[in-house]
């Protein structure tokens, strides 16, 4: 198989339905497909998989300097984690707007409960009162008191 070869392959594979999808993934992955994972990106990591097998994969020093990226791409993310506001469940948070006190009660680290309903972070709740964008750390007055690092 040669680059036309593959190229008219990949073209093909467009024409595939779902069904032909999942077992060509199998083919190239020997597993199934992730059950989330979308069309367009299944046709991507396949037709990626197949120039990889005819033509060859990546240079050591080219797989060496995505690990290091992704390598410091993980230590930004646990820096951020760090920072995040730790709110225990049961927490009550008060906040008074424009003449009218609202409570949110934490559930977990992500799910706060406010008017009834169940919020995954303070800022969409923060966009609800106000009905514009704002930090819901900042909005709640946390922006300090919770921040660990």
């Amino acid at each position: 198989m040669v680059l036309s070869d593959v190229e008219e392959a990949v073209d093909r594979f467009g024409d595939l339905g779902p069904d032909e999808l999942q077992r060509l993934w199998v083919t190239y992955f020997e597993v199934p497909a992730p059950k989330q994972i979308s069309r367009q990106v299944m046709l991507g990591a396949i037709a990626y998989r197949l120039q990889e097998r005819v033509l060859g994969g990546l240079q050591t020093k080219t797989k060496r300097q995505l690990d290091d990226l992704a390598r410091n791409q993980e230590v930004k993310r646990l820096r951020r984690d760090r920072t995040r506001y730790r709110i225990k469940p049961g927490t009550r948070l008060l906040r008074e707007w424009q003449g009218r006190t609202y409570e949110v009660i934490a559930v977990s680290d992500r799910c706060f409960l406010f008017d009834g309903k169940r919020y995954r972070s303070l800022s969409e709740i923060a966009r609800v009162i106000t009905g514009t964008q704002w930090s819901g750390p900042r909005f709640f007055g946390l922006k300090q008191a919770l921040k660990h690092g």
